[in-house]
């Protein structure tokens, strides 16, 4: 066969779900056709701790159309309770409000709906704790933050350094409650064979893969016995990185009703309870840095919760570990068990509060030092990763600064707050660096297969949450193969398919793209350029030496304008840009979406979102869409990304690529902030920036 140059890697190929998505006739999880579906609704806790003393369901399943009542003295035991999150209708004690106690089965899903609401439940009720505080008496250190980072790092005498400095920064900032929202809400199918045995799911999961393992290890069952399909997702931003608690009540529901699909799909307010959150944060930021701004120290001490059913540490503090040059730093963690949900992934998790604090400090320092914020970025730019001392695999945040500086007209900006106004609105600018690691996740396997004349099929069992993966992965194998995109027929989203890992952690390209080009280098080698029609290998990429001896990440730059009102402290955001080092970028279109979404994201940190949980009940109470405010379109008047030229990265991925899902949310609040201080000359330092917060200076 002839072969073609390669060419798909970095052409703006149109999304190829598109088609069925604008039309409608995408499937998603609840709408898998399947015979004969039953519809499974929750009972969930009304208080926050106690113990269950009585579940009467008489009422509920007297109701005409109700097959079945699950509660916490009925329910199948599971094989495996040590994940608790996972672990439901296990025992009579309730842990946090809204936890998952019961299920009712019915013939409809508004049947089901009302007679759950019929379950009478009686508590003992225990004294609860839900409120995270620097104080707070349960403070512990972690073994390990999320990804395996260590919880405490020490170089160099920190105290001596600040206590030297000629110029300090010491300050707290934090952040709030938040929740992933995507518009698809979490929802399953799930359907019990008893003679195979065999489950199979409908999912809506960032990763089939990890659904399977976590709930065969759950039920007992062998990987081989359960199916999961993911076709279509409807966006996750992390929530959907693991099964939680709902997909454990369906797959004991299914088992209660044998051969009939049971179907679930969490309503908008119990999204708000089982599926994770951001933590809260507390940081403690100290910079300490001569008078023309170099850095001596650095020290960040974060605070956040995590829940007594399971532990989840935020690894909040790793950006001020490798971000910038200093001869001393100091950084750590500390968690309280409250009784609450478990936190969990939400896009950039730790990074982005994390850079959050970070970056609003050197704007502070900046103005301490008298120093333009981007040339104290210049003056404290590291030559090697101050980690791990290795060097960089292509660091170019200085040409993200400068680039965008000259796009955006930085340097008509006159530096002292409250010097630009136009009538009641005064005008003001900020900066900000991002940071995302560059990581490809192992558990990765690939079959390709020459299916007939001219045209492979390429089968990895990975998803695509709304990113465009389908279509970024077509481009990779056709480019790999030579052939035209045209000529590739990409398979993923199913069990049982060639296992894959999670698309979380900005890894989903890099990792099965990698991958990929593993397989077709295997495919020549063992079927050369002319194979026969039936021709097929499998094969896992191998280890990426050089992410041991580099330091790989994407960097970026924020730059924000934006106006608050004299008389009610109201924010306007007038235009957003994002200058990013990415590596090669696969798909223009598809990478330009997801950076102004993470930016858009950003902002709504900055301004709108927070998850407000009442102490006394244990509860969130903003649990709609209503009442958890986030950016739309006109909050955004004018928003940018662009990303570096020639930026291909030889060591992060056989493409060059880097992740792009995650970067462009992080730095993004804090140059919202830092624009909100130039414009007033007030200083906000907790999120998100109420009015309130800006009235006083005016």
């Amino acid at each position: 066969m002839t072969l073609v140059e390669p060419h798909a890697i970095g052409s703006r190929l149109t999304r190829l779900d598109g088609p069925a998505k604008v039309t409608g006739t995408a499937t998603y999880a609840f709408e898998y056709p399947v015979d004969a579906p039953l519809y499974l609704h929750p009972v969930q806790a009304t208080i926050a701790k106690g113990t269950i003393t009585a579940m009467d369901t008489t009422a509920a399943e007297a109701l005409d159309g109700v097959h079945a009542a699950l509660t916490v003295f009925n329910a199948p035991i599971l094989a495996d309770t040590s994940d608790g999150d996972l672990v439901v209708l296990q025992d009579d004690q309730v842990h946090y409000r809204g936890q998952l106690i019961g299920g009712v089965i019915a013939d409809s899903a508004e049947t089901a709906r009302q007679a759950a609401a019929l379950v009478t439940v009686t508590y003992d009720e225990a004294e609860h704790d839900t409120e995270i505080r620097a104080d707070h008496p349960g403070l512990y250190a972690p073994e390990e933050v999320n990804s395996g980072h260590e919880t405490d790092t020490s170089d160099g005498d920190v105290e001596a350094a600040l206590q030297q400095a000629a110029i300090t920064v010491d300050q707290t900032y934090t952040t709030p409650h938040e929740h992933n929202n995507p518009m698809e809400p979490h929802a399953t199918i799930a359907t019990w064979d008893p003679d195979g045995p065999q489950l199979t799911l409908y999912d809506s999961t960032q990763g089939v893969h990890v659904v399977r393992k976590t709930l065969a290890q759950t039920f007992g069952l062998e990987p081989e016995q359960i199916r999961v399909v993911a076709k279509n997702v409807g966006g996750g931003f992390g929530s959907k990185g693991a099964p939680h608690s709902h997909n454990v009540l369906a797959v004991m529901a299914a088992m209660q009703v044998p051969g009939r699909p049971v179907k679930l799909a969490l309503t908008r307010q119990q999204m708000f309870a089982v599926v994770g959150y951001r933590t809260p944060t507390i940081q403690h930021m100290r910079l300490g840095a001569d008078r023309d701004g170099k850095l001596a120290a650095i020290s960040h001490q974060v605070v956040e919760q995590t829940a007594t059913v399971k532990e989840y540490a935020e690894q909040t503090a790793t950006p001020s570990r490798m971000m910038y040059a200093a001869d001393a730093r100091k950084t750590s963690h500390r968690i309280a068990k409250l009784d609450v949900p478990v936190p969990f992934w939400m896009r950039a998790p730790g990074e982005c509060p994390g850079m959050f604090a970070l970056e609003v400090a050197m704007d502070e320092l900046a103005v301490a030092c008298d120093l333009d914020p981007i040339e104290l970025r210049v003056r404290n730019e590291p030559d090697v990763d101050p980690e791990t001392g290795n060097p960089w695999s292509n660091r170019r945040l200085l040409e993200c600064l400068r680039t965008g500086a000259t796009r955006f007209g930085w340097d008509q900006r006159n530096p002292e707050p409250r010097s630009t106004r136009d009538g009641e609105w005064l005008i003001g600018t900020g900066v900000a660096s991002a940071v995302y690691p560059a990581m490809v996740m192992p558990g990765n396997a690939c079959r390709i297969e020459y299916v007939a004349a001219g045209r492979y099929s390429v089968q990895i069992g990975a998803t695509d949450i709304g990113t465009g993966t389908w279509t970024t992965l077509t481009q990779i194998a056709a480019d790999m193969l030579g052939v035209e995109t045209s000529a590739v027929d990409v398979q993923i989203g199913d069990t049982d398919l060639p296992p894959a890992s999670v698309s979380g952690g900005s890894s989903g390209i890099s990792s099965w793209g990698a991958t990929i080009h593993a397989a077709v280098q295997a495919f020549r080698k063992e079927h050369g350029d002319d194979p026969a029609v039936g021709a097929a290998t499998t094969t896992e990429p191998p280890e990426n030496e050089d992410a041991e001896n580099y330091g790989m990440y994407s960097f970026g730059a924020h730059f924000v304008e934006v106006r608050v009102s004299r008389y009610t402290g109201e924010v306007h955001v007038d235009r957003m840009l994002g200058v990013f080092s990415i590596g090669q970028a696969i798909n223009p279109t598809t990478l330009h979406s997801q950076l102004i979404g993470g930016m858009a994201m950003g902002l709504s940190m900055a301004l709108h979102e927070e998850s407000v949980r009442d102490h006394r009940f244990g509860h969130v109470v903003t649990q709609d869409l209503a009442s958890y405010h986030f950016a739309s379109h006109a909050d955004v008047p004018a928003l940018d990304a662009i990303w570096l030229d020639d930026d291909a990265d030889d060591h992060a991925s056989p493409m060059g690529s880097r992740g792009a899902g995650e970067i462009g949310i992080v730095g993004s609040a804090a140059a919202v902030v830092n624009a909100i201080h130039h414009a007033t000359g007030i200083r906000v330092r907790d999120l998100p920036v109420h009015c309130d917060a800006l009235l006083g200076g005016f």
